[in-house]
């Protein structure tokens, strides 16, 4: 692979890489149930706070940032009184929620034999 085909791939094991930034805001906590909140379609921002248990409203609102700066999250903004804003996913926030979902999925399946190890785990 070319050095600029690499560069405009991204390099995740590359420190600088700026996919890092992508990969920490596509997986952590709250993106990952953001994206899959967002698989059902178009949300208000009250509604992904209701769906999300647990999410503060200002996690709820740097994630939904992120995810728009990333691409993946289309904010919309109507001009009504009161204000009116829609959440849903881009084409690439479709891509990527479905490959988030499959994770869940893993982990929701496993669960049981997953928490089975808790009891044998020792902190070191």
């Amino acid at each position: 692979m070319s050095l600029s085909e690499k560069f405009r791939r991204g390099d995740l094991m590359a420190a600088e890489c700026p996919s890092r930034q992508v990969l920490k805001h596509v997986t952590s906590r709250w993106g990952v149930l953001v994206l899959i909140a967002l698989e059902g379609g178009t949300h208000r921002f009250s509604e992904l706070r209701r769906m999300i248990g647990g999410v503060s409203e200002r996690m709820l609102a740097q994630t939904l940032q992120w995810l728009e700066a990333d691409g993946l999250v289309l904010r919309t903004a109507y001009e009504v009184v009161p204000p009116h804003v829609d959440y849903r996913l881009t084409p690439l926030g479709v891509e990527a929620a479905g490959k988030v979902r499959v994770l869940a999925d893993w982990i929701e399946t496993n669960l049981p034999e997953i928490t089975a190890n808790w009891s044998d785990w020792q902190p070191r």
